[in-house]
C-alpha cells in the first residue's frame, strides 16, 4: 500500500521533492529514501568493522563531568593538546568542587600554559559551568540536552558527546569529521548545517548504532577520509560513497564553484 504524502516524515517530505533539484543542492542521486537508508546502514556497519570497539568501556571516555570539561578545552584544539590540558587541569583541580572554587585567572593561566586555545573563555566556561553544576543539579551533570546546552560553552555537538561518551547514551555528536564525512558519502545533502546533518543522520541510522557512528567517522576522517587529498582508493566505503564516484565534491561543501577532487 503506497504511502500518503502526510505519512511521510518532514525529511522525507522534503528528499522527496530534492528528486527535481539539481546538484550541488541536491543528495539523491538515483536513490529512494529507503535505499539511502539501507545504504546508511550498511556504511555504519563497515566502519564499526574498521574501527571497533570491543566493549562499551572503549567508548566512554570517563564520568560525564570529566567528559563535558574535556569537551569544553577540545573546541578548536587538537586531541594530543586537549588530553595534556585536562590531565594537568584535573591533576590540580581533581574535583567539580575544586573547579568551582577555583578562579577564573588560575584556569585560565593553566589553559595557556598547556597549549589552550581561546584560553580566556575556556578558562570563565569552566569555573561558570562547575559552579552551576553544584548549585543548581546538585553536583550532577544532567542527562538531558536542553538541560545541558544550559550550561557555559555547552552547544549541542558538546551535550552529546555528554551523552554518548559520558552518559553512553544515544546520541550522534556531529563534529568537523562526521560533518564532512556524512555529506561526501551523500547522507545529508552538501551544504547544510552541522545541527542538520545530525537530524538527517537520526532518521537515517537506526538509534541502536547511534553511539558508534561519531567515533568511527572520526577515526575513518583522520586516517582515510582526510578534509586534504583524501584516500578514496584505498577507502573500503568507495563503493558506497558518491564523493568517490565523483557526484558531489569539497565545492559542492563548501559552497564554492563546483571543481574535481583526487
Amino acid at each position: 500500500m503506497k504511502k500518503s504524502l502526510h505519512s511521510y516524515t518532514s525529511r522525507e517530505r522534503n528528499y522527496r521533492k530534492q528528486e527535481t533539484v539539481k546538484a550541488p543542492y541536491s543528495y539523491t542521486f538515483h536513490e529512494s529514501w529507503e535505499e539511502k537508508k539501507e545504504r546508511a546502514v550498511k556504511i555504519v556497519r563497515k566502519l564499526m568493522e574498521m574501527y571497533p570497539r570491543k566493549s562499551m568501556g572503549e567508548i566512554l571516555q570517563g564520568e560525564p563531568y570529566f567528559t563535558l570539561i574535556r569537551c569544553i578545552i577540545s573546541q578548536r584544539t587538537k586531541d594530543e593538546t586537549t588530553d595534556r590540558a585536562r590531565e594537568v587541569l584535573f591533576k590540580h583541580y581533581p574535583t567539580m568542587k575544586a573547579l568551582a572554587d577555583a578562579s577564573v585567572e588560575e584556569i585560565q593561566k593553566l589553559l595557556k600554559e598547556n597549549g589552550v586555545g581561546l584560553w580566556k573563555t575556556k578558562g570563565r566556561w569552566i569555573v561558570e559551568a562547575s559552579r552551576i553544576l553544584l548549585e543548581k543539579y546538585g553536583g550532577k551533570v544532567p542527562d538531558h540536552i536542553d538541560e545541558l546546552m544550559k550550561l557555559p560553552g555547552i552547544g549541542r555537538k558538546c551535550a552529546n558527546i555528554v551523552l554518548a561518551y559520558g552518559f553512553g547514551r544515544q546520541a550522534i555528536p556531529v563534529d568537523t569529521h562526521v560533518n564532512r564525512i556524512s555529506k561526501r558519502l551523500g547522507l545529508a545533502p552538501p551544504r547544510v548545517a552541522p545541527e542538520k546533518v545530525e537530524e538527517y543522520l537520526s532518521e537515517l541510522i537506526p538509534r541502536d548504532l547511534w553511539i558508534y557512528v561519531n567515533h568511527a567517522m572520526v577515526d575513518h576522517g583522520k586516517k582515510i577520509c582526510r578534509p586534504i587529498r583524501p584516500k578514496c582508493n584505498e577507502c573500503p566505503l568507495r563503493e558506497l560513497c558518491p564523493y568517490a564516484k565523483g557526484l558531489v565534491t569539497d565545492a559542492d561543501i563548501k559552497g564554492k564553484a563546483q571543481g574535481s577532487h583526487s
